[in-house]
């Protein structure tokens, strides 16, 4: 399994980096078959009033799929928490899917 973190309008630090793949890159253990994780941190830049903005987006290659989502909050690691219970659920869900065909 591949996991790629970029950062988008956001200094990626090597702490920020190890907590995302700490969280993130376990989430195999959920569905044995993932092919590559693509995530992607950042920070929201239109429309701020209130203050920033992060958000934590995950795509998961799955055999015949990509499974998304995608958490907007006012801290980035909780972004990244919710994040990975989203795409755990959408793990779970997939699983059902296929145990029904």
């Amino acid at each position: 399994m591949k996991t790629n973190i970029k950062g988008t309008n956001l200094e990626l630090t090597p702490a920020i980096r190890n907590y995302a793949e700490e969280k993130l890159g376990k989430i195999d253990k959920y569905f044995d078959n993932i092919q590559q994780i693509d995530v992607d941190l950042g920070k929201t830049t239109k429309g701020q009033a209130k203050g920033d903005i992060f958000f934590a987006e995950v795509n998961v290659s799955v055999p015949g799929t990509l499974l998304r989502y995608r958490e907007e909050t006012d801290d980035l690691y909780k972004a990244i928490n919710q994040t990975k219970k989203g795409i755990q659920l959408e793990l779970n869900k997939y699983k059902e899917k296929l145990r029904h065909q």
